[in-house]
């Protein structure tokens, strides 16, 4: 094989390794994201319930607060009661009576029903807790990773932007402009292989003689359409005929 076909081969895989490693490290942000949207979601979750939990409780305060304070005139009534005259006043007076048992009674029900819903939402609570320390610990592990995923990547590219400026060192300055000129245009892919006639990746057919050339490996060949070196992998491509 053509020595600088070689070199440009392999330096085509230090650039996409260069390239993926650097998409991956560009790509940490919304990585990170990700896992601390779960973790503010458990937060909510968890902070949602407590607020519940808290109205219900303050809920269930302001009606103990006016039991007491029912049960307070209720008993201001039953002494009233020994002090009145008439049939009038002890009927009126049995009436306030009986409307401040009744009342009393709702809000007893009311604070009876507001306790079983803090038990279920107490028990939510809980769960919540659980849940959001789960969360944490998960979340705090996948940021662990990509901290040590980040450190890998960018020792990667420290390695690899080392290998390359050996190996482009190594390569006839013109034939490395030419790789350099068509990775700018062509997103970084300079290099394809070429197979069954094809150039494998914009996928045109070569010329019979062309590909004929390119499966010696013995010169820098470039594909009409996309422009890209070509090389020849291995001898299960088909060769045209003329």
């Amino acid at each position: 094989m053509n020595p600088d076909l070689d070199r440009l081969i392999r330096l085509q895989h230090l650039e996409t390794t260069a390239d993926e490693a650097r998409r991956k490290i560009a790509d940490q942000p919304h990585r990170r994201q990700m896992p601390d949207d779960r973790l503010a979601a458990a937060r909510a979750t968890l902070e949602s319930a407590k607020v519940k939990l808290a109205d219900l409780q303050n809920k269930r305060r302001a009606e103990e607060k006016e039991v007491s304070s029912v049960q307070t005139r209720l008993a201001k009534y039953k002494d009233q009661l020994l002090e009145v005259k008439t049939n009038r006043e002890y009927t009126a007076m049995l009436h306030e009576i009986e409307t401040a048992q009744n009342d009393i009674k709702a809000r007893e029900d009311r604070i009876l029903e507001t306790m079983m819903d803090a038990d279920q939402v107490g028990a939510d609570v809980k769960k919540a807790e659980a849940d959001f320390k789960t969360a944490e610990k998960e979340i705090n592990a996948e940021r662990q990773a990509l901290d040590k995923e980040v450190g890998v990547l960018q020792a990667e590219l420290d390695s690899t932007a080392t290998a390359r400026a050996k190996l482009a060192s190594e390569i006839d300055r013109r034939v490395l402009a030419t790789f350099e000129q068509v990775a700018k245009s062509r997103k970084g892919l300079a290099v394809a292989e070429a197979r069954n006639g094809l150039c494998t990746i914009c996928h045109v057919r070569l010329r019979p003689q062309i590909f004929n050339e390119v499966r010696r490996n013995e010169a820098i060949i470039q594909c009409d359409s996309c422009q890209r070196i070509l090389f020849f992998a291995g001898e299960n491509a088909a060769v045209p005929q003329s």
